[in-house]
C-alpha cells in the first residue's frame, strides 16, 4: 500500500527477472511485511539454488502473477469474469504452479501438472472464500472484491449490506457469492482424488476443507456484515487431524454441503442454482471413491521447498480464520 503505483506497476511486471539479479532488493516500504522485499537476496540465492526444471515454473508463475495484479490495480472487479480473472492471478496461478512443481518433482503423476483447470480451481475456492468472509473488513477498510455484476442486483452501493436494512438484499448476494465459489468444489474432490503422496495431499486437502467450513458458516449468515465469521479453533484442529485421506475429505465435504442444504431458504433468488451444485458435489464425491490412488511417503529434497511454500499458503489461510489475520487484503498490497 505504501508504494506508488507509478512505481509498483513496474515493479509488478518486472519481478520475475529479480529472481535472477543477486543483488536485488527493496529498501521503500513502510509495511510490516518489509523484510521480505528488504532481505530479497537471500530468498532469490535459493531460488537459483533450484534446478532448473523448478526454476521455470516459479519464474513463469511469477511473471503471470505480477501482470495479472498491475492490470487489477487500476481496474475493478465488475463482472463475475473479473472475478474469476482477479482471483485466478492472485491465488489460481499459485495452485498451477504449485502442481506443476509437484510433477516435475515426480511426487505427482504428470496430469497433475498438465491439468491446469483443476489446480485454478483449487486456488480460486480458497480466494472467493477469503473474499466472502472478509467483506465487513474490505468495506471498512475502502476495499471492493464482491464483483459488482453481484452486488448491484441488490443495493446501490456495496457498503449499503452494511445497513440492518439491507439485511434481506445482502443475505440474497452473500447466497449468490457463495454458490458461485461452491462450483469449484467437484474440482477440488478431482484433484485431491488424484494425488498419491501422502504430505502432498495433506498440504492441499487441509486448506480445501477449512474453506469449505467457512463457507457454510457464512452462508445466509447475518454476521458476515456485522462483525468476523470465523469457524470454531476446536472444529479448525479436528478438520486439520481428520483430512489426511481421501474418504475423510469426502465425508468433511458432504457434512457441510449438508448443512448448507439445510440452510437455504424457499425464497433465496440463487435456491434453485444452490441445490442444483450441492448436489453436482454430492454425485463427485461418491464417484471418486471408485478412483482413489495408493499414496506414497516419499519425500525428496525438492519436495521440502515446495512443501514449506505449500505450508505458508496453508498456515496463511488457517491463522486468518482462526485468529481474525487480515485474509485478502486490497488491490493495491497484493
Amino acid at each position: 500500500m505504501s508504494i506508488p503505483l507509478e512505481k509498483k506497476v513496474p515493479m509488478l511486471n518486472d519481478f520475475h527477472t529479480y529472481l535472477y539479479q543477486a543483488e536485488w532488493r527493496f529498501t521503500e516500504s513502510q509495511e510490516k511485511d518489509r523484510r521480505v522485499l528488504e532481505d530479497f537476496p537471500t530468498i532469490s540465492l535459493e531460488f537459483r539454488n533450484l534446478g532448473q526444471e523448478y526454476r521455470d515454473v516459479i519464474s513463469t508463475i511469477c511473471h503471470r502473477m505480477g501482470v495479472g495484479m498491475a492490470e487489477f490495480l487500476e481496474k475493478k472487479v465488475g463482472s463475475m469474469k473479473d472475478w474469476d480473472q482477479y482471483c485466478h492471478y492472485v491465488a489460481g496461478l499459485v495452485g498451477i504452479g504449485l502442481s506443476q512443481l509437484f510433477s516435475a518433482s515426480q511426487l505427482e503423476d504428470p496430469e497433475v501438472g498438465w491439468d491446469t483447470e483443476l489446480a485454478n480451481s483449487m486456488g480460486l475456492f480458497l480466494q472467493k472464500t477469503n473474499i466472502i468472509r472478509d467483506y465487513l473488513e474490505d468495506t471498512q477498510e475502502g476495499r471492493a472484491f464482491w464483483p459488482q455484476e453481484a452486488w448491484s442486483r441488490f443495493a446501490g452501493h456495496l457498503e449499503d449490506f452494511a445497513q440492518p436494512e439491507k439485511l434481506e438484499s445482502a443475505l440474497s448476494c452473500l447466497n449468490l457469492l457463495v454458490t458461485d465459489a461452491l462450483r469449484h468444489v467437484p474440482d477440488v474432490i478431482a484433484y485431491l482424488a488424484r494425488l498419491r503422496n501422502q504430505s502432498v495431499f495433506n498440504f492441499c486437502a487441509i486448506p480445501q476443507v477449512m474453506a469449505m467450513a467457512t463457507l457454510s458458516t457464512c452462508y445466509n449468515n447475518p454476521m458476515v456484515f456485522q462483525g468476523v465469521v470465523k469457524i470454531r479453533k476446536g472444529q479448525a484442529v479436528t478438520l486439520m487431524m481428520e483430512a489426511t485421506n481421501m474418504t475423510a475429505v469426502q465425508s468433511i465435504i458432504g457434512q457441510y454441503s449438508q448443512e448448507i442444504l439445510q440452510k437455504v431458504s424457499l425464497t433465496d433468488p440463487s435456491r434453485e442454482k444452490t441445490l442444483h451444485i450441492l448436489a453436482l458435489i454430492r454425485e463427485k464425491s461418491s464417484l471418486s471413491q471408485s478412483i482413489l490412488p495408493s499414496r506414497t511417503h516419499h519425500l525428496s529434497p525438492m519436495y521440502l521447498s515446495a512443501a514449506m511454500l505449500v505450508a505458508a499458503l496453508s498456515w496463511q489461510y488457517l491463522s486468518s480464520t482462526i485468529a481474525q489475520a487480515q485474509g485478502t487484503g486490497d488491490m493495491q498490497g497484493h
